[in-house]
């Protein structure tokens, strides 16, 4: 027990319990009380009482979960203070073991999942994500909110860079859509639609868009018809309107990438249309303006992808006063040149900066990072397309750092797409090229090998 180590402390060192209250700023009679066993060790104790002995703050952390469930009764203020500063530390053993005491009795499942969205807030998503699933796990039964909202933050912290993970994180959420509140809903609905566009599938885009829609619009004519002093205290982050111009530009989105251009330009006057928002203040102002921006920019885009190769002209001036737009349209501008064997040197002169390979994304445009470092690494690619067909060498180099990317993504498409091209021009690599993409093609290998022989095992 810790009191028996404090104990065992003092008498080593020579120390009354006067002179350690002093050292450790306790009261001398609680300290006397702790040690006797008459008094559970607060959390605020604890942190002293290693302080005092010179030791590092949780190292007493796994005793101190005996210490709230066998020799004494537990109690949530001591239990809470001391799952955050875990959290805080990163001791989730400890909060795994307690968690493990506490479930046995289901009226701390909410007080578990207040501290879990406490956690979530403040950044701590391993430790929340162990609460979310151990709350989960007790209610799995339950056709509750609490259960779906549980499932939502674990599809949130799941997100990332690989993307064989996002796409495992959304299939196992989607399901737990309609059991959020009307508020959670539409937020959720926006990020699955984000996951699947950076995976490239479109019908599920285009799918969850018009579920989004839907929703969107039935809510906000329910809202308009309620007095405001009866208006839901859930709100969503954005306000309901944006859902459904939102909803307009996504499915426009998966019509360029189905080619169908006319209903994608069709769409922008859906979302460019603000006639109908009732709402007139400045923040639906703000909001108008950008979808605005965006569906002139994507009007630009879409005649360019059509082959309207006069538009460049006017699409590169546009893009020049918008540096956050600048790194997807150049993509897009490549990306057509490839199809249609343009030559389109002067745009990669002009916006130079935005064709150096990069590191750190962030400062590449406004959209979401999934979509961002996947566009990334499709977009060195394309660029080495475009050097290779025009006889510069360093199209080799830029295969290599997609395909860095890639492997990295997660992205199977990619990594194929940078295969093909790096044998078609094998002949044009040197030596020290060839052996970089052999050891990158290991890696690949070697982690669809690992991926294989989980999967057997698990079957």
């Amino acid at each position: 027990m810790i009191r028996d180590q404090l104990a065992d402390y003092l008498t080593q060192h020579g120390m009354s319990i006067n002179q350690f209250a002093i050292r450790s700023g306790i009261n001398s009679g609680t300290l006397s009380r702790i040690i006797n066993g008459h008094q559970p060790i607060a959390m605020s104790h604890l942190e002293l009482i290693t302080a005092g002995m010179g030791v590092c703050e949780d190292y007493f952390y796994r005793m101190y979960v005996d210490e709230c469930f066998s020799y004494s009764a537990p109690t949530w203020r001591r239990l809470r203070p001391f799952i955050v500063r875990c959290a805080e530390l990163g001791r989730t053993d400890c909060i795994e073991l307690l968690v493990q005491n506490l479930l046995d009795n289901l009226t701390y499942v909410p007080m578990l999942f207040e501290v879990a969205e406490g956690l979530f807030e403040q950044g701590h998503r391993a430790a929340a994500a162990l609460l979310y699933e151990n709350v989960s796990a007790s209610e799995k039964y339950q056709y509750s909110e609490r259960l779906a909202l549980c499932q939502y933050r674990l599809f949130q912290i799941a997100l990332g860079d690989d993307q064989s993970t996002n796409l495992r994180a959304a299939t196992l959420f989607e399901s737990y859509i309609p059991r959020l509140n009307e508020a959670d809903q539409l937020d959720a609905l926006k990020e699955l639609v984000v996951v699947y566009y950076s995976l490239r599938q479109w019908h599920k885009v285009d799918d969850l868009a018009q579920e989004l829609l839907r929703i969107a619009t039935l809510q906000y004519e329910y809202l308009n018809h309620l007095k405001r002093a009866k208006l839901p205290e859930n709100k969503s982050t954005q306000p309901v309107y944006y859902y459904i111009l939102y909803a307009y530009l996504m499915r426009s989105s998966a019509c360029v990438e189905w080619e169908d251009y006319d209903t994608a330009l069709h769409l922008i006057k859906k979302y460019t249309d603000g006639s109908w928002i009732r709402e007139k203040g400045v923040e639906s102002q703000k909001i108008m303006a950008q979808f605005k921006e965006w569906g002139q920019a994507n009007t630009y885009l879409y005649r360019l992808l059509a082959g309207q190769q006069e538009v460049i002209s006017e699409y590169v001036e546009y893009i020049s006063s918008r540096p956050s737009e600048i790194f997807m349209a150049v993509y897009k501008i490549i990306q057509t040149a490839n199809r249609y064997s343009w030559n389109v040197d002067y745009v990669l002169d002009r916006f130079s900066e935005y064709v150096a390979y990069r590191t750190d994304l962030k400062d590449l445009g406004t959209h979401n990072q999934q979509v961002i470092a996947d566009q990334y690494a499709r977009f060195l690619v394309e660029l080495a397309t475009y050097y290779l067909h025009n006889n510069q060498r360093n199209g080799i180099k830029l295969i290599l750092l997609s395909l860095e990317s890639s492997v990295k993504l997660n992205s199977e498409t990619i990594v194929m797409r940078c295969v093909d091209l790096f044998e078609q021009y094998r002949h044009e690599a040197e030596e020290h090229e060839k052996e970089e993409y052999r050891l990158i093609i290991r890696r690949v290998t070697d982690a669809s090998e690992k991926k294989a022989h989980y999967s057997f095992s698990v079957v």
